[in-house]
């Protein structure tokens, strides 16, 4: 492990004369160094499934805090999808309330020990921070999803999470089919109103893409479990290996078993491929497969896993996301010797987070960028042995504003593999479509909803990923506050 850095003379006067902390000018905020997140060392992370980001200590969450202007228009409440008090919490952790800092937070999150981990931070609520601004590097803006972390850890910890109040029972039914990120705001937000609420899941395990598509070593399950945890106090019902559209019907919730409302979350798990010559061969994974395997059906522990991971030696990831990143460092956890990240821009047009490629460099991943795919080699037992690929160049910038990677002609090369993990994406879970036609979706599959998060189908609202795409857990969870809002009106009615 990777120890904390010791304070300097003046962030030690900082924690200990409060004189001093109130005297501070926004110069004097600007001047504090950013605190560094601890985590584990790079070598000996290779080898275990244990969290890499250990935490903040109290005392460099505290200076991190004390590095918030408060300002007086704050753009990062208007730059988080749920609009949390940022600066409220924040300062309460500068002033050592936390008790204070974690009800604030409560107030508009559900889940902020898993959103402080996962959600990009530097897109969202620190995007426009004012210190990141000035400072003229976004790396540098109030580490806002750091201090949540920390709150959150801080709370759980010392097991002084409370259960939400819930009003009176009204006798009305929710259903929420799906348990992932918008599943469990719904959930919690319409479970407060005081409706009974059933949530059910596909998986015999909860937790949605929390659970299966993100590494403990990002996101550690018993934090999971101990938000759903919270949700089953609240009185909230959970129902696994239950298939909405094949175990039942979603209009039979309604029409047969008395739910007054429903609520769609079930997610974007369906895998996109490339469409290139081999990726039928014995070898060649989805990310969301590989993934799935080794999260939620713990393949990684060879000795006891009913459905042990493929074995590798030389991976190649094809892919610049977030879940390419988790899947090439999964690998390496998983005993390959060799991974490689094939990406068709380069570094700057990766959508990964930063600190994603960083620690996956860290780790000894490869990265070769402006190259991809042509076709994948197979030996005579169908097994993978190779993959043929071009190199490629940066055109004129595409309806994303990226610049649009042209093929360079004949710079055909063979590289020596005997695993592919395609992780360019996922589209909608098409179940849902499927079986309710009456429910209108895009031709891509997401399911259409107004405003309020309202579908075509009376009665049934949806949100996260199987409305926005792939998105991100906070995203998600914004969709289901607005949907459990609109829930919640509908019942009043």
């Amino acid at each position: 492990m990777t120890t904390h850095k010791e304070l300097s003379e003046y962030e030690l006067s900082l924690l200990n004369d409060p004189e001093k902390r109130a005297s501070l000018k926004t110069k004097d905020r600007m001047a504090i160094p950013p605190q560094e997140m601890p985590h584990q060392n790079s070598v000996e992370r290779r080898n275990n499934l244990e969290e890499v980001a250990i935490g903040y200590t109290l005392e460099q969450a505290r200076i991190e805090a004390m590095r918030c202007l408060q300002c007086a228009k704050p753009k990062c409440i208007d730059d988080c999808p749920v609009n949390i008090n940022i600066p409220a919490f924040i300062k309460q952790i500068a002033e050592n309330n936390l008790p204070a800092a974690a009800e604030i937070l409560k107030e508009t999150t559900l889940l902020p020990a898993i959103c402080g981990r996962v959600c990009p931070q530097e897109s969202q609520c620190q995007k426009n921070c004012t210190v990141g601004k000035a400072l003229k590097d976004v790396d540098k803006s109030v580490a806002i999803g750091r201090l949540e972390r920390f709150v959150a850890d801080w709370e759980r910890t010392s097991n002084l999470a409370a259960v939400p109040k819930i009003k009176p029972e009204t006798g009305k039914k929710v259903a929420v089919i799906g348990s992932g990120p918008a599943g469990l705001v719904v959930a919690a937000d319409v479970r407060r109103e005081g409706h009974s609420v059933t949530i059910f899941e596909a998986f015999h395990k909860l937790g949605g893409v929390m659970r299966y598509g993100i590494p403990e070593f990002r996101l550690p399950n018993d934090i999971v479990d101990k938000e759903i945890d919270m949700l089953k106090q609240m009185g909230v019902e959970f129902r696994t290996n239950f298939i909405i559209g094949k175990t039942r019907k979603l209009q039979d919730l309604i029409e047969k078993d008395g739910y007054e409302a429903v609520f769609v979350g079930t997610g974007a798990g369906l895998p996109v491929f490339m469409n290139i010559e081999g990726e039928n061969l014995v070898g060649v994974f989805s990310a969301n497969e590989y993934l799935t395997r080794a999260n939620l059906m713990r393949a990684f522990d060879k000795t006891k896993a009913d459905t042990p991971i493929y074995e590798s030696e030389t991976v190649a990831v094809l892919g610049g996301g977030n879940v390419a990143m988790d899947a090439a460092r999964m690998a390496v956890r998983l005993g390959a010797k060799k991974v490689y990240v094939i990406y068709r821009r380069t570094e700057k047009e990766m959508p990964a987070r930063a600190e994603e490629v960083q620690h996956a460099k860290e780790e000894g991943i490869e990265f070769r960028f402006l190259e991809n795919a042509k076709r994948i080699i197979g030996d005579e037992n169908k097994r993978v042995k190779a993959i043929e690929c071009l190199r490629y160049e940066l055109g004129e910038p595409d309806e994303s504003g990226r610049r649009r990677p042209v093929k360079i002609e004949n710079s055909e090369f063979i590289l020596d593999v005997d695993t592919v993990i395609v992780a360019i994406g996922n589209n909608s879970n098409p179940l849902i479509k499927q079986s309710t036609p009456q429910i209108e979706t895009t031709r891509w599959g997401n399911i259409v909803v107004d405003n309020n998060q309202k579908t075509s189908m009376d009665r049934v609202f949806a949100g996260g990923d199987i409305v926005l795409g792939a998105a991100t857990v906070i995203l998600a969870m914004g969709e289901g506050k607005k949907a459990a809002e609109s829930i919640n009106k509908l019942l009043a009615s």
